[in-house]
């Protein structure tokens, strides 16, 4: 068995790839979403978000910011619950601020 010495050129490359199939490991996308509202909306903005599955607040300035802490199975949840946040009445922005991968 040939073996690949392991430098810069050969993963750029790919010749340090094997020929097993890669398995993403279990367990989910964890992230924060800071939060852009009118403030006098501030409290039905956060009712709705809180309404989303695996969705907290985390922090609020009355100044119309909310922090909002994101739990979900996948990228591709965790990207709808982002588009579904972005598009709520009286939101600015939502902005993708921290991701991460929980392996269990």
């Amino acid at each position: 068995m040939l073996k690949t010495a392991i430098n810069r050129r050969t993963l750029i490359t790919g010749r340090a790839l094997t020929a097993e199939r890669v398995v993403a490991p279990p367990g989910g996308e964890i992230a924060s979403i800071l939060v852009q509202a009118r403030p006098e909306r501030l409290d039905a903005v956060e009712a709705d978000i809180l309404a989303l599955s695996g969705c907290e607040i985390f922090g609020r300035d009355p100044r119309g910011k909310l922090v909002v802490v994101v739990d979900a199975p996948n990228a591709g949840a965790l990207g709808a619950t982002l588009n579904m946040i972005a598009l709520l009445p009286h939101v600015h922005s939502a902005s993708l601020v921290f991701h991460a991968i929980d392996v269990c």
